[in-house]
């Protein structure tokens, strides 16, 4: 049986979070939590960052086969936007544009021909305090044509899969400490 803190859970769209808003209308809307123990950082670009470096390696696998599938389509693939990590003018977090921050908040994503998403990866207080805080992936994707909603009608049990694992790997691998985020976790725009 899990413990509190590998223990995933759908949960509702956070109304606080900004992808809550981020789309007039919306394909896809999910949102998966967990709780973070006492002591781990609430830092969501340095949570943000660890949950895409200690993805499951099946995640790339699978990640290289849609690749291969969506070039024939003038999608933009895994390959093309990591190059993109490497323009200063252009802040990412792995493959991902950033979007906006807050203190609580950061909101990744990519705008493409067949559709537009958001993730969100925000850290609340936890109840009752002092529990440690609760850290929530949302996900809100917006289509544009037929093309769009063909693809997320096949990605979206994948993409579920995806956040399920990557939420229960970093939590087995342990998350970042709090008094890590200054000395030894901050992201390359805070160092």
């Amino acid at each position: 049986m899990p413990s509190t803190f590998t223990l995933v859970e759908q949960v509702a769209l956070p109304p606080q979070s900004a992808v809550a808003t981020a789309f007039e209308s919306v394909n896809l809307a999910d949102a998966f939590s967990i709780q973070l123990p006492p002591g781990a950082s609430a830092n969501p670009d340095v949570l943000a960052r660890f949950i895409f470096s200690v993805q499951p390696s099946w995640i790339g696998a699978l990640t290289n086969v849609r690749d291969a599938i969506v070039e024939g389509f003038g999608l933009k693939t895994a390959k093309h936007l990591a190059t993109l990590s490497d323009d200063a003018a252009a802040p990412r977090i792995s493959i991902f544009r950033v979007f906006g921050t807050s203190e609580t908040e950061v909101v990744l994503g990519e705008n493409d021909k067949h559709l537009d998403f958001r993730v969100s990866i925000l850290c609340t207080p936890g109840a009752p305090p002092n529990t440690g805080n609760q850290l929530t992936l949302s996900t809100v994707v917006h289509c544009h044509n037929l093309l769009g909603r063909t693809y997320l009608s096949v990605i979206a049990p994948f993409h579920r899969q995806v956040v399920k694992a990557s939420l229960r790997r970093a939590a087995n691998v342990g998350w970042p400490k709090a008094k890590c985020v200054e000395e030894c976790c901050a992201s390359p725009a805070e160092a």
